[in-house]
């Protein structure tokens, strides 16, 4: 395990007494012949023959062009020209290291086959993705910890996989997109939500993802700023979802972090819940509880992106409603708009707060 003592990272925020948990790290294959030794036969062919299929209607690559290549920070190329974040020395290096990140959560996007259009390829990819974080990341750098990738539109196959990955502690979360082909909530989803509960793993959903749907109720917009910009609307979607089909009066211990969908929408989506259950509980008798006590009690949010409005009273009004404990920093390494910890967190936020936001917090929702 690589230990970095504090004054040997000049990156590393002087707040972070408890500690630097890092709660969005993209780690990315050199080339899809890096999962070869995890698939069988008939799923190595598959995957060279046929590629990864999300769910969108476009025949190749996302729906849209990224702002920056792999949407990545220009200086993430490795040295030899490699992706970004394909390189453990490197990425240790360059973040790890250079910000005394003492802890780091692997969150493999793409090309890692969740949500593929081939339930059963799905179902091999995320054994192989998360065959590939233990060898190739979470051996090689002890600071590191891995998701379990599911197949989540394959429920049944998703919670197998979460139980075959219960009790190892090289495994922190549950990973799901924020755009699934049914609203979250959906008893379909609910063999996952139970698994989950079950290992007492939190379940970490990180925005984007593609369900076949577009992002929003009219079409597919035209721009990459319009499917930024609906990180939020999705989680938004999600979060009601989880809470009006009873997923938190069902999985009482059940622990939802949602990973760079910002967070400022989180208490006007609570209201509005609040305002509408009184008049219609009669419709969802299962609910038990008032929609912000759940989603006080079971949602945690991620730093990255930060809303930053114009007068800091509002930010520290929205993060006090949410919990100063249920705030977790995120880099977003190796993506453009990645957030250095020196900066991420605004200077006016209580020191108190900034630490457990810089790490005490990550290290009691995960158990680090």
């Amino acid at each position: 395990m690589n230990v970095i003592r504090p004054e040997a990272a000049p990156g590393r925020p002087l707040a972070a007494t408890q500690g630097l948990v890092d709660v969005d790290i993209h780690p990315r294959v050199r080339s899809l012949h890096d999962y070869d030794p995890y698939l069988s036969a008939e799923m190595r062919h598959r995957l060279h023959t046929y590629g990864i299929r999300p769910r969108h209607g476009f025949v190749k690559g996302t729906p849209y062009f990224k702002s920056q290549p792999l949407a990545s920070r220009r200086d993430a190329w490795t040295p030899e020209g490699g992706t970004p974040a394909s390189d453990p020395a490197f990425t240790a290096a360059q973040h790890l290291d250079f910000h005394g990140v003492d802890v780091g959560v692997l969150n493999p996007l793409q090309p890692s086959g969740q949500g593929d259009m081939n339930n059963p390829f799905s179902v091999a990819m995320a054994h192989a993705v998360n065959e590939w974080q233990l060898d190739q990341w979470v051996a090689v750098d002890g600071r590191l910890r891995a998701s379990v990738v599911v197949p989540y539109e394959d429920p049944e196959a998703s919670a197998a996989e979460i139980r075959k990955r219960a009790g190892d502690p090289r495994f922190c979360q549950v990973l799901l997109m924020s755009r699934t082909s049914h609203p979250l909530g959906n008893p379909k989803y609910w063999p996952i939500f139970e698994a989950a509960q079950e290992a007492n793993l939190p379940i970490g959903i990180h925005a984007f993802g593609y369900s076949g749907w577009p992002m929003t109720n009219g079409g597919w917009p035209s721009f990459y700023i319009e499917e930024v910009s609906e990180h939020a609307t999705s989680c938004q979607s999600l979060v009601n979802s989880l809470v009006i089909e009873g997923v938190f009066e069902r999985y009482r211990q059940l622990r939802v972090v949602l990973i760079e969908c910002g967070f400022g929408w989180l208490p006007s989506v609570a209201w509005r819940l609040d305002k509408l259950w009184p008049t219609l509980r009669d419709e969802v008798p299962h609910m038990k509880r008032a929609p912000s006590e759940q989603i006080r009690e079971h949602i945690w949010v991620s730093t990255q992106p930060v809303e930053e409005p114009p007068r800091p009273e509002q930010l520290l009004d929205c993060m006090g409603w949410i919990g100063w404990d249920k705030i977790l920093y995120a880099s977003d390494y190796p993506h453009w708009d990645f957030d250095d910890p020196r900066h991420a967190i605004p200077s006016y936020i209580p020191e108190a707060q900034r630490a457990a936001i810089y790490g005490g917090n990550a290290r009691r929702v995960y158990g680090f």
